[in-house]
């Protein structure tokens, strides 16, 4: 598994200690990681998709 570094907002952390506390995750990095997999699950494709327009845009205009 990589590592990534962020800097979330004071209150955010807060927030995120406090599920912990109350049970719904056993860990914030836990936590993160489910956020980050449902924004993923939820913007992944679109993202996908624009992606591969923009690599065959440049494909295309790059005559490969």
């Amino acid at each position: 598994m990589d590592r990534i570094t962020i800097r979330l907002p004071r209150q955010q952390v807060e927030m995120l200690e406090k599920l912990v506390s109350a049970g719904e995750f056993p860990t914030v990095s836990e936590a993160v990681r489910y956020a980050v997999r449902e924004l993923l699950s939820r913007h992944g494709d679109r993202v996908m998709r624009e992606s591969d327009q923009v690599t065959s845009f440049n494909i295309e205009r790059e005559g490969l």
